[in-house]
């Protein structure tokens, strides 16, 4: 079994903190971020913590833009590849996308300021969604309400020498912590879209899912998915070559969040969004004993799911769990482990 990455956390967290003197100086400086933002936008947490995930998505689909293009240069020169014009598939085989130049972190961040910045990072996100289907509908658009010149201190935060280097796994983390710090405020349903990594890394290391269909049939803002990708990278596997993750989130917003959590980490999935009642009553993905590894932080004791609904499911092959007057299922904890075990 695989250790918890606890060294790799640390490790991390070290470079960042170099930048900010400090581990201390670094989360209150990306706090502040977000506490600017509050103050001059007069907006609730829950609308303007979606605009703060798109730029942390924009800076490092930057880099790794610029990492894969630095890597096709060197095989070119390498005679590992043949001097061409470029392709999707370049970048993506190396976990990247080709973005366009008006979508670029940098780019945008030198362009005139004419108090059109909130227009270009709105175009820069549809551009990018236009160019990766799986991002289509995604990302934050509506940036253009917001101050200029509070969108630029936001971008010139984010643009100090460490984060521009930085790697994958540190903006990981410093997805993580935005998620987290955004729960805790009680920016998202009272934070239910947020397990906390150290859970998720228990049950990850526990199940060992590395190869085949992986499902999180609650899957949050898609951290299962993440760490599964982390515990096969350190196995020295490539993760889209082992794995197809699939995930159901009952909360449009997260969804949209799970797909940008995993396009941060330069990987992609199925998810789909829609009310949780959609996961009692029907399998979304129609993966019934197709699954090679089901895993989930489920919502625990809902209740008064209506049995009369759920009786003919082909999940429930050991049956329904009791049954009420009213001809609902009192508590749906059952359900959950029962869907899960079929569809394995």
């Amino acid at each position: 079994m695989k250790s918890l990455r606890v060294l790799g956390f640390k490790k991390d967290v070290r470079m960042i903190a170099d930048h900010f003197t400090g581990l201390e100086k670094f989360e209150s400086g990306l706090w502040k971020i977000a506490d600017n933002l509050r103050a001059n936008s007069n907006l609730a947490s829950n609308e303007y913590f979606m605009p703060i995930m798109g730029l942390i998505f924009l800076r490092h689909a930057t880099n790794r833009f610029y990492e894969a293009q630095a890597a096709i240069e060197a095989d070119k020169k390498a005679g590992k590849m043949p001097d061409r014009p470029l392709v999707e598939a370049d970048f993506t085989r190396r976990r990247a996308l080709n973005l366009p130049e008006s979508a670029r972190f940098d780019v945008i961040l030198k362009t005139p300021k004419d108090g059109n910045l909130g227009v270009a990072l709105t175009a820069a996100m549809e551009a990018i969604e236009a160019a990766f289907p799986p991002l289509a509908g995604q990302l934050p658009k509506d940036y253009g309400r917001f101050e200029g010149s509070v969108l630029e201190e936001m971008m010139r935060m984010f643009d100090s020498e460490g984060l521009r280097s930085a790697s994958g796994d540190v903006f990981g983390r410093i997805y993580e912590y935005f998620l987290a710090e955004f729960s805790k405020q009680g920016a998202h349903d009272g934070g239910e879209f947020f397990t906390p990594p150290s859970i998720v890394q228990t049950i990850v290391n526990v199940i060992e899912p590395d190869h085949g269909a992986i499902l999180d049939p609650a899957c949050g803002s898609g951290g299962m998915f993440v760490q599964s990708s982390h515990f096969i990278e350190d196995a020295g596997q490539d993760t889209m070559k082992r794995v197809t993750f699939y995930g159901h989130e009952k909360n449009e917003t997260t969804a949209k969040l799970a797909q940008i959590n995993l396009a941060v980490h330069g990987l992609q999935g199925t998810i789909r969004a829609g009310n949780e009642a959609i996961t009692y009553y029907k399998d979304p993905h129609e993966l019934v004993g197709k699954c090679d590894f089901v895993m989930a932080n489920p919502p625990f004791n809902v209740d008064e799911v209506d049995a009369e609904k759920v009786k003919g499911d082909k999940r429930l092959t050991f049956g329904l769990p009791g049954v009420n007057k009213s001809k609902k299922v009192s508590n749906a904890n059952y359900l959950w482990m029962s869907y899960g075990h079929l569809e394995q």
